[in-house]
């Protein structure tokens, strides 16, 4: 990849990143639904590693995390019952995200919109559940306390509305990474260099 190509990469992704994680943790009500809200910083991360290969997710999701520790990192209680920041857990969800949507149906199927829409389903899917699973084991063996969610109660409060705001979200940004995208013509040229035929027609459905 030549300089300019890497330049106009840095410059796109950093204008991105900081937009997203900005426009999520400043206008939340505006995308929200059944008390959830569109998680763009997951979207975003899902989507970069999807169409764009391994390192720029991991990279991208990095970076994302960062953020979304600094702006809107969670906090659990302690042994103590005070709760305390857990740095470091948006980073773990972030490198993730793009680790795991960057080798979702790629091998075998392109790149392309409708299993964009997938990866993101499924990442939204992993997450919200493995967060339900750690929080309800975190407060039966650290808080002592009853963790009252159903299942139907995560299912209809939680999961669902979540996978409709996310998979919203995903529509304008699959439009901006495909026409102001870090690549142009939307392809990453290491991905078609190695030879994989679907990469460089992610777009064809």
């Amino acid at each position: 990849m030549n300089r300019a190509l890497m330049v106009r990469k840095i410059l796109v992704y950093t204008v991105y990143i900081f937009l997203i994680s900005s426009f999520q943790v400043s206008f939340p009500h505006y995308m929200s639904f059944h008390g959830q809200v569109a998680d763009l910083m997951l979207v975003f991360t899902a989507l970069v590693g999807y169409f764009y290969g391994f390192y720029d997710g991991i990279v991208v999701g990095v970076a994302v995390g960062i953020l979304r520790d600094y702006f809107a990192g969670p906090s659990v209680s302690g042994l103590d019952g005070k709760p305390f920041p857990a740095v470091g857990i948006g980073l773990l969800v972030m490198f993730l995200t793009g680790a795991l949507a960057s080798s979702f149906f790629t091998v075998r199927m392109k790149r392309n919109i409708p299993f964009a829409f997938a990866a993101v389903a499924f990442c939204t899917v992993v997450y919200k559940i493995a967060g339900h699973v750690i929080i309800r084991l975190w407060m039966l063996a650290i808080s002592k306390a009853a963790y009252n969610l159903t299942i139907a109660d995560v299912l209809t409060q939680s999961l669902l509305p979540q996978l409709l705001l996310n998979a919203i979200a995903a529509v304008p940004i699959i439009i901006l990474l495909r026409f102001l995208g870090p690549y142009r013509k939307g392809i990453n040229p290491v991905l078609s260099g190695k030879g994989d035929k679907g990469d460089d027609l992610w777009l064809v459905i």
